[in-house]
């Protein structure tokens, strides 16, 4: 290795070095100003979970497929399937009956990072007793209103009390 080769590679790491410092410090920046939970943003997006539920407890199959992200990149694992794409989604809900009930929802957590992106996890009580069924769900904002771009739903056995 010549002295110049050896002095190109340590300045060419020493500005990487840098140049990723000051991407951190950006993004730490750019963080600080986020705003989580702002009431208005916060107040929509239970707004469009109430209304997704809503759909959800009479079967509005047309409603539910609306509030997903019409997009190849829509992902939503469910209890028994695996759902990539938007179409995969549409076809399961249409091949689904309506529950009969109201969901009996608990500890509903939702999170809101800026004006545009928000996170809805949540707990249900199925029929079945000793178990607890669980939600995740992904929300962006988009021109046509929130919409889920992820979605997880999974039961499992109840967990002993902390």
């Amino acid at each position: 290795m010549t002295e110049r080769g050896g002095f190109r590679r340590a300045f060419l790491a020493g500005s990487a070095g840098v140049v990723a410092s000051a991407a951190l410090a950006a993004s730490a920046a750019a963080q600080s100003k986020l705003t989580i939970n702002d009431p208005v943003v916060l107040r929509e997006v239970e707004a469009a979970f109430a209304g997704y539920d809503r759909a959800l407890e009479t079967n509005d199959v047309a409603a539910l497929n609306g509030y997903f992200f019409d997009s190849p990149t829509t992902v939503r694992y469910g209890i028994r399937e695996n759902l990539y794409g938007y179409s995969e989604i549409q076809a399961f809900r249409a091949s689904v009956t309506a529950i009969g009930a109201p969901l009996r929802r608990e500890r509903t957590v939702i999170v809101t990072y800026g004006n545009d992106f928000a996170t809805v996890s949540t707990l249900t009580r199925p029929p079945q007793p000793g178990k607890v069924g669980r939600t995740t769900q992904t929300w962006v904002r988009f021109p046509q209103g929130w919409r889920i771009v992820a979605a997880h739903v999974s039961t499992i056995d109840e967990p002993p009390k902390p």
